[in-house]
């Protein structure tokens, strides 16, 4: 084994990183459910990059229970973002 690893784009029971060993070529079954987890993390944050522009440029009032609710959903989308970005 060559010592590659990647970091899944979720943690373990314990919050620690998850890693699989990269050495496959053609990529087993958890790498490719790694691709679609991480397909999936970047699409729910394009959605929330579009979703929070229309909340913050809406012509009502936005309560601050929507704003909290819409930041932690842009943390999330970011941390999944960031931890793809640290894989490549």
């Amino acid at each position: 084994m060559s010592g590659k690893m990647r970091l899944l784009p979720w943690q373990g029971p314990d919050g620690k990183p998850c890693y699989l060993s990269a050495d496959e070529s053609g990529g087993g079954y958890l790498s490719r459910l790694a691709d679609e987890v991480e397909e999936a993390q970047l699409d729910t944050g394009e959605e929330m990059l579009e979703l929070s522009g229309k909340l913050l440029q809406g012509p009502d009032a936005t309560s601050a229970d929507e704003l909290r609710f819409c930041v932690h959903r842009l943390r999330e989308a970011l941390r999944d973002a960031l931890r793809i970005a640290r894989t490549r």
